[in-house]
C-alpha cells in the first residue's frame, strides 16, 4: 500500500506538470497591400476621358467671360466663376488671397510708316503692357534696325539719338524646344526699353516673339528700370510686318509716326482663388498652380485657360474617384500673371509666413497639349525618386522627365526649398498663339486638354501615396 501512495503524487504531479500553458494569441502585423499604379492610373485616365469636364469648363471661361485682364471687371467675373466651379465638384474649402494688381489701361493705339516721301501705311501694333504711351499726341521719327547685340555695340553714340528703334529679333527656328527659343530671345537686352532709352532713342518696336509666319502682333509685358530718366513706349508688330519693314530700310529711310494712349493709374486689389481638400493624414501640402488672368484683347485659352480648368480637374477626379488623400491637395488661380505677378509673390509671402509644409508644387501654363512629360526642378534625390515611375506614365505618353525648369506662376516656392514641377507638353503650336487675339477657344483640342489633365491627376496621386 505504501507503493502506492508513493506512486500516485508523483504520477498526479507528473501529469500536472505535463500541462501546458494557455499560450496568447500572436500578434498580427497589419498586411501591406501592395497598390497596383497601373490599374489605378487606368482609372484616373477613364474618368477624365469619360467624364471630364474640363473641355466645357473652358469654354464657359473663355466664351462666356473673355478677356479677363487684371484689374478690370473681367478678371472679377473670372474669380467669381472659379469660385463657382469649385463649389459645384463638391470644395469647401474655397477663400480669396487678395493681391495688388496694376492698374493699366491700353486705350487707343496706332503705327503709321513712310519709306521716304511715300504715302503713311498703317501697321497692326500692340502696345507692351504696362507700357508709357504717347499722351495722344503723334511720336514722329527715323526708324533704325538693330538685328542684334554686335550691332547695338558697334553703333556710335548719338545714331540712335531721337530715333525710333525697330529690333528685328525673331525666335530661333532651330531650337526644337519653342518655349526654350521662346525664353532666349526674350531674354536679350535688345528688347529692353529701358536699355533703348539710354541711347536717346525716341521709342522701342519689336518683331513678335511667335513661330507663326502671319502678321498678328502678339504682347509682351515690360519693366522699366528706377533710374530711367525716360520712359519710351514700347510696341510690337507681326512677322509679315517685320519683313517688310526690314526689306524698305535696306533702301530707302523709312519714317515711323506712333500714337498710344496706353497710361497706368496706380493699383488696385486682385484675388488669388484658392481651393482645397484637406488630408487625411496630415496638413502637408500638395499645391497646383495656374494664372486666372488674360491678356485685354483675347480669350486667354491656351495662355492660361487650359491650366485653370485643369487645376480644377483634378480636385473633381479625386472627388468623383473617392480618393482619400495623405496630404491637402490644394490649388491656386493666381492674379496678374501677365503684368506684374503679385498673385504669385503673395502667395509665397503667405506660404513662408504661416511655414506652411508644402511637399510639392506643379505648374501647368503651356496650352493644354498633349503632354509629354514633367519638368522636374528640385534636388537629384528628389527626382530619382520620381524617375522609376515612368513605367506607370508611358502608355499615356508621358515621358520626357529630364527637363528641370519650372519657371511659371509656382516659381517663387523655389526660394523656400519646395520641389517643383511644371507639365511638359508639344509646344510646337503654342507660340503661333501666345500673347494674340489668336488666343481663342477653338485652338484647343477637347482630348489633348483632357490628356493633361490625366497626367497631372496621376503625378499628384503618385506624389500623395508616396512622399
Amino acid at each position: 500500500m505504501k507503493k502506492i501512495f508513493i506512486i500516485l503524487p508523483l504520477f498526479l504531479s507528473g501529469f500536472l506538470f505535463s500541462q501546458k500553458k494557455p499560450q496568447k494569441s500572436p500578434v498580427r502585423k497589419p498586411v501591406m497591400v501592395k497598390m497596383n499604379y497601373h490599374e489605378e492610373f487606368k482609372k484616373i485616365s477613364d474618368e477624365i476621358m469619360a467624364h471630364g469636364t474640363a473641355y466645357d469648363n473652358l469654354g464657359e471661361l473663355t466664351k462666356g467671360i473673355g478677356p479677363r485682364f487684371s484689374a478690370t471687371g473681367g478678371y472679377m467675373k473670372a474669380a467669381d466663376w472659379a469660385e463657382r466651379q469649385l463649389k459645384e465638384i463638391g470644395i469647401e474649402m474655397i477663400w480669396r488671397q487678395e493681391a495688388k494688381a496694376p492698374v493699366w489701361i491700353r486705350g487707343k493705339e496706332s503705327l503709321f510708316i513712310k519709306a521716304g516721301n511715300g504715302d503713311w501705311k498703317n501697321i497692326r501694333m500692340l502696345s507692351f503692357g504696362n507700357s508709357e504711351g504717347t499722351g495722344g499726341k503723334d511720336l514722329t521719327a527715323e526708324i533704325v534696325m538693330i538685328g542684334s547685340t554686335s550691332e547695338l555695340n558697334a553703333l556710335s553714340i548719338g545714331q540712335l539719338k531721337d530715333k525710333i528703334v525697330f529690333v528685328n529679333l525673331p525666335m530661333d527656328p532651330t531650337i526644337i524646344n519653342t518655349s526654350d527659343s521662346y525664353l532666349a530671345t526674350a531674354k536679350s537686352k535688345l528688347i529692353s526699353a529701358s536699355v533703348i532709352a539710354k541711347t536717346g532713342a525716341k521709342a522701342l518696336i519689336i518683331r513678335s516673339l511667335t513661330t507663326a509666319s502671319d502678321d498678328t502682333p502678339h504682347a509682351k509685358m515690360i519693366y522699366y528700370e528706377a533710374d530711367d530718366k525716360v520712359k519710351i513706349p514700347a510696341l510690337s508688330i507681326g512677322v509679315r510686318s517685320a519683313d517688310e519693314l526690314e526689306k524698305l530700310l535696306k533702301k530707302q529711310k523709312v519714317t515711323a509716326k506712333i500714337n498710344m494712349n496706353a497710361e497706368s493709374k496706380g493699383q488696385t486689389n486682385n484675388p488669388n482663388i484658392i481651393a482645397e481638400i484637406p488630408g487625411k493624414k496630415d496638413s502637408k501640402v500638395i499645391v497646383l498652380g495656374a494664372q486666372l488672368d488674360s491678356w485685354d484683347f483675347g480669350e486667354g485659352a491656351i495662355d492660361d485657360g487650359t491650366g485653370v480648368v485643369q487645376c480644377i480637374e483634378v480636385l473633381r477626379t479625386l472627388k468623383a474617384l473617392g480618393i482619400e488623400n495623405n496630404h491637402t491637395i490644394r490649388v491656386v488661380l493666381y492674379a496678374n500673371s501677365e503684368n506684374g505677378g503679385q498673385g504669385r509673390d503673395v502667395y509665397a509671402a503667405y506660404v513662408k509666413k504661416k511655414q506652411e509644409k508644402h511637399i510639392f508644387a506643379l505648374g501647368t501654363d503651356a496650352g493644354g497639349y498633349s503632354p509629354r512629360g514633367f519638368s522636374l526642378d528640385m534636388s537629384p534625390q528628389r527626382r530619382r525618386l520620381i524617375f522609376p515611375w515612368k513605367q506607370y506614365f508611358l502608355p499615356y505618353g508621358v515621358y520626357d522627365f529630364e527637363q528641370t525648369d519650372a519657371i511659371q506662376d509656382i516659381s517663387p516656392l523655389k526660394k523656400l526649398d519646395i520641389p517643383l514641377a511644371e507639365l511638359v507638353v508639344d509646344t510646337q503650336r503654342y507660340f503661333d498663339y501666345h500673347h494674340s487675339v489668336e488666343d481663342t477657344f477653338d485652338k484647343v483640342n477637347k482630348r489633348e486638354l483632357l490628356l493633361g489633365a490625366v497626367a497631372m491627376t496621376q503625378m499628384v496621386f503618385m506624389i500623395d501615396k508616396n512622399w
